[in-house]
């Protein structure tokens, strides 16, 4: 019997040891992209702890001082958390609501054109992907100029007042997000494209020998099909809620409009990296990253419960 026990282990690591070497190229090719995760996202994952210390370039991580949750409980007693949470969650569910369902719309009509217009539609909007956050503020800036702008151009033509629109608070929302629309919409419609490729042919011959509209085989048979991914990716984009990237938002700040424009990233940027404070850094990005984690596993939980599909 303790024969039987001790071979079972030996001859399971026996057959993994063969399988691996019978399949080593694969884990070769993987061995680069293996290698490149554990360096850049694992292993910076020691520094986390100097969100619970004063941390001092001059004693390191492990020398600096532990000061428990205090740099959380000051991030979280400011005077602008509040603020700087509102402006978040609001930038961030506004760009969701109105940024997420377009690229889906983008790729179903694009699916439904033909020959070289479909190939120039698709160059024409995915282009601006590639435009860096730079040069896009800077087109903005000139563009929504009050003295020189296009837009101002216009309205003072049609009588109206010209207006400061990238120092008006009430603006900024609107431009950060229809800008960054204009900008990904056309990049964000290749996974949906690239679903929409597998719907099966069958379905939509059976439908135009039922005599189905092309609206109607957009929704009874494209949409279906797509819909998993579109689940996938709004998962994805929840673990997202709370996290708005501060470069962009912080080209397009400015000592005016900063009542709407200061979110968290910038913030952490300002006081945590200007500062040299970089344990008050950590602390709010380690704070960042559990939220998304719990709204991820969340999001997951009720897709998994209302339509059977999930991450994991």
């Amino acid at each position: 019997m303790k024969g039987n026990r001790l071979s079972a282990p030996q001859g399971g690591k026996k057959q993994t040891t063969t399988r691996i070497w019978k399949h080593r190229e694969y884990y070769l090719m993987l061995l680069p992209a293996v290698l490149y995760v554990a360096l850049f996202c694992y292993a910076p994952m020691y520094g986390l702890q100097i969100a619970f210390k004063n941390y001092k370039v001059s004693l390191g991580v492990s020398g600096s001082p532990w000061i428990g949750l205090r740099n959380f409980t000051d991030f979280f007693q400011s005077y602008y958390f509040v603020t700087l949470l509102k402006n978040t969650l609001v930038l961030s569910l506004y760009a969701l609501i109105v940024g997420f369902p377009i690229p889906i719309i983008i790729a179903l009509i694009i699916n439904e054109m033909k020959g070289r217009f479909k190939k120039v539609t698709q160059t024409v909007l995915y282009a601006p992907h590639f435009i860096s956050l730079v040069v896009l503020v800077s087109i903005l800036n000139s563009m929504l100029s009050p003295s020189q702008g296009v837009v101002n151009t216009i309205l003072e033509m049609l009588g109206r007042e010209r207006i400061y629109f990238m120092a008006d608070p009430q603006y900024f929302r609107h431009l950060y997000v229809w800008s960054g629309v204009w900008q990904g919409m056309g990049w964000g419609a290749i996974i949906y494209l690239a679903a929409l490729s597998g719907v099966d042919p069958v379905l939509h011959e059976a439908a135009d020998i039922d005599g189905a509209t092309r609206l109607q085989k957009i929704l009874h048979i494209n949409i279906p099909t797509i819909l998993p991914t579109i689940i996938i990716m709004l998962i994805l984009r929840m673990g997202q809620i709370i996290s708005v990237g501060y470069e962009k938002v912080y080209l397009m700040q400015n000592s005016m409009n900063v009542e709407t424009a200061e979110v968290i990233s910038t913030y952490v940027y300002k006081r945590g990296i200007l500062n040299s404070n970089y344990s008050f850094s950590a602390a709010v990005g380690l704070f960042n990253n559990v939220v998304n984690v719990i709204l991820v596993l969340l999001a997951n939980w009720i897709s998994k419960k209302v339509s059977k599909t999930s991450l994991f």
